[in-house]
């Protein structure tokens, strides 16, 4: 069988994905996808995730974050996988996955606590990791929704 691939000869999933990332059948209407290896400063990365969070796009998000995640430095790359995994986690959420959303939650939320102290990028660590905690123990009763986190503290 072909596999898709894109104008460089790598394979990729050239199915059009519905608003949570789910592949649809060829031919379906779907969710433009996030353009990948964009390189964003740290603002517009957090103000197009936010925008994408806002919006009910978790997945999408994450395809942001991981951007920034890839090509951050040393310092920061944690804190930018961290706010990825949580962008999964809430996918998982939103698809009713309860284990994979618990999961990526928890590990988001690792990755994060190291810049509790001294967050980088006006990034609302703290708020973040305190919302997660109240939804981890409320989980089940937010399976297929999707929850709307603040990354930025509002100034």
């Amino acid at each position: 069988m072909e596999r898709d691939r894109d104008q460089a000869g790598q394979a990729r999933n050239a199915r059009p994905r519905d608003g949570l990332g789910r592949p649809l059948p060829y031919g379906s209407a779907g969710v433009a996808r996030q353009p990948e290896g964009i390189r964003r400063t740290p603002r517009e990365s957090l103000r197009e995730a936010q925008h994408l969070l806002d919006t009910g796009m978790p997945f999408h998000a994450h395809e942001v974050l991981e951007d920034a995640w890839k090509t951050a430095g040393e310092s920061d790359r944690e804190l930018w996988r961290g706010l990825a995994q949580l962008a999964v986690g809430l996918t998982h959420l939103a698809r009713g996955n309860a284990v994979g959303a618990e999961s990526l939650l928890r590990r988001g939320s690792g990755n994060l606590e190291p810049y509790r102290q001294e967050p980088p990028h006006g990034v609302d660590v703290g708020g973040l990791l305190d919302w997660t905690a109240a939804l981890l123990g409320e989980l089940p009763a937010h399976l297929g929704s999707v929850p709307r986190p603040r990354l930025r503290a509002l100034s």
